[in-house]
């Protein structure tokens, strides 16, 4: 149990840094959360008018999801660890998701963070690389009709919880990919109400 705690803490750690915050210092841009939304995301870090810094923030943050989901999965051994008879993969998935969890409420900036979607995809990426590019592709499809970026996450992270239960046989996965895309939904509050008024920002190519 203290392993699967520590490793759970690392998780958070990584999933924590926030890039959206340090790379558009590190480049002269200032302090993001000064910018457009405020948010430490990377549709905001778009809105200081360079996209290669923003291509740079997605990167790192959907590694944040990806590594610790890969690495676990493919060189650490669980078998060491029994918690109530409890699959291992379960285990993974769900030490794993605290990656996002540290994206949302980082520790470093007041636990004010993005809303994880970008690490979130990492995390589908590390689950099942199909999942991930069918989010990618709806995000993208909805984004390009609308320009509405936040709609573009909350109608994939509906449509996601869904299909991944074509994938994975085990309900326990598929109900914390469900609870993750709720809860990414319910940070998306703020832009729901935006959209209803019809005052969001949208988004430039």
């Amino acid at each position: 149990m203290i392993e699967i705690l520590i490793l759970a803490i690392i998780c958070y750690l990584l999933g924590s840094i926030p890039f959206a915050y340090l790379i558009p210092k590190l480049f002269g841009f200032g302090d993001i959360r000064k910018i457009g939304s405020g948010n430490t995301g990377t549709t905001n870090v778009l809105r200081t008018g360079n996209k290669l810094l923003a291509i740079f923030v997605l990167v790192f943050d959907t590694l944040k999801g990806f590594i610790p989901l890969f690495y676990f999965q493919n060189y650490y051994s669980f078998e060491n660890i029994i918690l109530l008879q409890i699959q291992p993969e379960i285990i993974i998935y769900l030490i794993c998701s605290f990656a996002i969890i540290g994206h949302i409420f980082p520790v470093w900036l007041k636990f004010k963070g993005g809303k994880g979607v970008a690490t979130f995809i990492g995390y589908l990426f590390g689950a099942n690389y199909f999942l991930a590019l069918l989010f990618i592709f709806s995000w993208l499809t909805v984004a390009i009709i609308s320009r509405y970026s936040s709609l573009s996450s909350i109608i994939s992270l509906i449509i996601i919880p869904f299909i991944s239960f074509y994938f994975f046989n085990i309900i326990t996965i598929n109900a914390l990919i469900f609870i993750i895309s709720f809860f990414i939904i319910l940070k998306h509050y703020s832009n729901i109400l935006r959209l209803l008024n019809k005052t969001e920002n949208k988004i430039r190519f």
